[in-house]
């Protein structure tokens, strides 16, 4: 029996989805079929009520090299439109879905892998990991990388790496706005658990509002932006859990939240 390349395992912390890519042998190379069993437990996780945030992490020496180069030779156009169909599918299944996905990074991340941590919400990286989006050195430019990390990292830092390929450092991408936080391996955990923590304080319905909100906005003018913002906070004003949140800060008490 083939194994799964996505493990979904049972996380110590409560209210956590543990997604782990699992083809190290391959450093989690970004195959087809995997892509597609990714895709599948992130809307399996995203039904979940108890489920408060999903980390992304993977097996082995390394987070991610990227697209399965080895799937990739002398195949028809059709295979390629729909690797890289199913490939956007999931980035951006990770926007669509309510709960913030957390990018848990060691090893390297490369190419699609790197596309894959830029396109993650929050991503927490060991120290000595290394990102890359090395395809202009093998003929076959980062296309489909480049538009997460141009948005999470801006223009010319992203077409420096597109452009050389070269491998940036955990504090480098940590300046650059790639990552969120940079921790000796060993205090991965627990920066990952720290941020869950927070998040898992704030109601679920809450959170999803206002992660699909960001989303929606962040590509549109001001103007069109406030336009939309505002009717989602004129809808999320009228939520149960809007309610109790304002009336616990005003009572000085805790929050209950019902999602809802």
């Amino acid at each position: 029996m083939t194994p799964s390349s996505v493990l979904l395992l049972d996380d110590p912390l409560p209210g956590v989805r543990r997604l782990t890519l699992n083809r190290p042998e391959k450093r989690n190379a970004l195959s087809l079929a995997l892509m597609q069993e990714l895709i599948a437990a992130l809307e399996e996780a995203s039904t979940s009520p108890n489920v408060r945030a999903i980390v992304l992490d993977g097996a082995g020496p390394a987070f991610s090299a990227g697209h399965d180069l080895s799937e990739m030779i002398g195949r028809e156009a059709a295979f390629y439109e729909r690797l890289f169909a199913v490939c956007t599918e999931l980035m951006e299944t990770i926007h669509r879905v309510p709960q913030p996905v957390i990018a848990k990074v060691h090893g390297i991340a490369t190419a699609a892998g790197c596309q894959l941590v830029a396109a993650c919400d929050l991503a927490v990286a060991a120290d000595e990991t290394r990102f890359a989006t090395p395809g202009v050195k093998i003929g076959l430019f980062c296309s489909t990388p480049m538009v997460p990390l141009s948005r999470a990292i801006g223009r010319k830092r992203a077409l420096e790496m597109l452009l050389t390929g070269d491998m940036i450092s955990a504090e480098t991408a940590l300046e650059w706005g790639l990552v969120n936080r940079v921790v000796p391996a060993e205090a991965l955990d627990d920066a990952v658990a720290e941020l869950v923590e927070k998040i898992a304080r704030s109601s679920p319905l809450t959170v999803g509002i206002g992660k699909e909100a960001f989303y929606a906005q962040v590509e549109l003018d001001e103007h069109r932006a406030y336009d939309l913002t505002k009717s989602v906070m004129t809808m999320n004003s009228l939520a149960a859990d809007a309610q109790e949140g304002i009336c616990a800060f005003l009572e000085k008490r805790a929050p209950s939240w019902k999602n809802e």
